[in-house]
């Protein structure tokens, strides 16, 4: 069954990165939601892509991880990023580009892409 193979390798090389990082006070958590509706919509290569461009970009006070649901499937797949110190910051309607996009903005540079953002999307 390869969606299950495949499953069981991303959380392998998951456990493995989040295994490398240490929780200090400067941490910075991206969460991306994996529950069934984040996985319809996309989350997987979102995941992979942030994990995999964190990783790339040297990035060793992020952690990227996932949880199940958010509770709100409408806007799946959706990223939260969590620093220190200031407010959670929710994207939505998420894609492998448009985490890229994010990663090089609101990780490295510190500027918050707004337009993919939830205050954006319903405001």
């Amino acid at each position: 069954m390869k969606s299950l193979e495949e499953l069981k390798a991303i959380r392998e090389k998951m456990q493995g990165q989040m295994g490398l990082r240490s929780e200090s006070s400067d941490q910075i958590r991206v969460v991306v939601g994996m529950a069934t509706c984040g996985i319809a919509s996309g989350a997987r290569p979102v995941l992979n892509t942030l994990s995999e461009a964190v990783q790339a970009k040297g990035l060793t006070n992020v952690a990227v991880t996932q949880t199940g649901c958010i509770g709100l499937c409408q806007y799946e797949p959706i990223v939260e990023i969590m620093e220190p110190g200031k407010d959670k910051v929710t994207y939505v309607k998420m894609t492998a580009e448009k985490a890229l996009e994010v990663v090089e903005h609101h990780l490295i540079r510190g500027q918050i892409v707004k337009k993919y953002t939830i205050a954006e999307m319903i405001g």
